[in-house]
């Protein structure tokens, strides 16, 4: 029961700064927030992402944070730029190689 009362406070205080976000960007061919992503790696392997908010990404596997440093680092870049995320490990290189919205 307290789980359910602390969750429902959460959700209270974040009701009111909640967006909805229904129109695409004047420029499509950059990421912005709510962009789905295909990012193709150094050895040719493709994955998909989609930039949602931070309460979104519970039950989908390829939804990222827009808080996530792979998100940072793909914000306002376009297609096919080459972007570069430090990782824990190291750093990855990808290229974006379709951005939809």
């Amino acid at each position: 029961m307290r789980e359910l009362d602390r969750r429902i406070r959460y959700l209270q205080k974040r009701l009111p700064d909640i967006n909805v976000v229904n129109t695409t960007p004047t420029n499509a061919q950059q990421v912005f927030f709510s962009a789905t992503i295909t990012l193709e790696n150094e050895d040719g392997i493709e994955t998909s992402y989609r930039i949602v908010g931070p309460d979104e990404i519970d039950h989908h596997p390829h939804y990222i944070s827009i808080d996530s440093p792979v998100a940072k680092a793909l914000l306002k870049k376009n297609l096919n730029d080459q972007v570069t995320v430090s990782i824990p490990t190291g750093k990855i290189t990808y290229v974006i190689t379709n951005i939809r919205y």
